[in-house]
């Protein structure tokens, strides 16, 4: 069953007692120690703390007393850190990584340059919302990858989000693919690109969803705006994945819900090995940790679809 609220979702990795080996680059930052200490004692994670250990463990003393039976693993560089996660990851010993005080492109560089992180798929940002007004998660994806997807780039785009979200309890995700309106204009490459998606959709390319497009934000997420308009579908206003048409209209949206209208948020980079918690060094506490339940739920599942 699909999740109503981040609540709903916590309760349930914290039931599958299956705690995820988290791989922490560049762990010597408060708020990132506080996320990580939070799944850690929820049983969530078991965490790899990777950076500047004297730093790291002058950090968990002052919240936590020591470091426990985490696992500090000392590096002299952001980028000999990075490295170090990527191969733990194939040694098995990291079911997904997470970005500390480094650049994310620090980060990314380390994963793309190594061949063994590679699965054929596109690289592309998923972010989960839970947003006061609708009622159960909606994701978005991707507001921070790529800039400008072309069709075949959306196709994979979605196909990543699709088993991104199967994994976490949607069984058939309901895909609405963002336009400014809901009809074809040759002038608007995105609603064109959007109907071609759905026809791929209808013809079995893209699989496991339901997806609806060209649709705009309002018949995306209400049923009265479907109903006033006189649109049908069963993703009108029941949307579990909106697709950006470029990296500004998913980035400018998703941070307007945070900011303006109060939504949680939580999220990874998807297409590689394992997950990527890349969230901002300026993200709050709840954020991090959110997306670190997102990525463990993902982890779960990621490459089993």
């Amino acid at each position: 069953m699909e999740f109503s609220s981040f609540d709903e979702m916590i309760s349930a990795v914290k039931a599958r007692r299956n705690k995820k080996m988290c791989a922490v680059v560049a762990a010597e930052t408060e708020h990132t120690l506080e996320a990580v200490l939070e799944a850690y004692k929820d049983g969530i994670i078991e965490p790899v703390l990777i950076g500047d250990e004297h730093m790291i463990k002058e950090y968990l003393e002052k919240m936590a007393g020591s470091a426990g039976t985490m696992t500090v693993i000392s590096t002299s560089s952001h980028e000999e850190a990075a490295q170090k996660a990527v191969d733990l990851v194939h040694a098995g010993k990291a079911d997904c990584l997470m970005k500390g005080c480094l650049e994310t492109a620090t980060l990314m560089h380390a994963v793309i340059n190594d061949k063994r992180m590679r699965t054929g798929k596109i690289m592309s940002g998923m972010m989960t919302l839970e947003i006061p007004t609708y009622h159960k998660l909606l994701s978005g994806t991707d507001g921070g990858i790529t800039l400008y997807p072309d069709l075949n780039q959306k196709r994979m785009i979605i196909e990543n989000a699709v088993e991104a979200l199967r994994a976490l309890a949607v069984s058939c995700p309901k895909v609405a693919v963002m336009a400014a309106l809901e009809m074809v204009n040759r002038k608007m490459p995105e609603t064109v690109d959007a109907a071609k998606l759905k026809e791929m959709n209808q013809k079995g390319k893209i699989k496991d969803c339901i997806v609806e497009g060209p649709i705009s934000y309002d018949l995306a997420v209400s049923k009265e705006a479907a109903q006033l308009k006189g649109y049908e579908s069963p993703v009108a206003g029941d949307a579990d994945l909106l697709v950006w048409p470029d990296i500004t209209s998913g980035n400018l949206a998703t941070k307007a819900l945070m900011y303006s209208a109060r939504a949680k948020s939580g999220g990874c980079i998807l297409g590689a090995k394992v997950p990527i918690i890349v969230a901002s060094r300026s993200a709050k506490t709840e954020e991090k940790f959110l997306s670190i339940v997102i990525a463990n739920a993902i982890a779960d599942n990621w490459g089993n679809g």
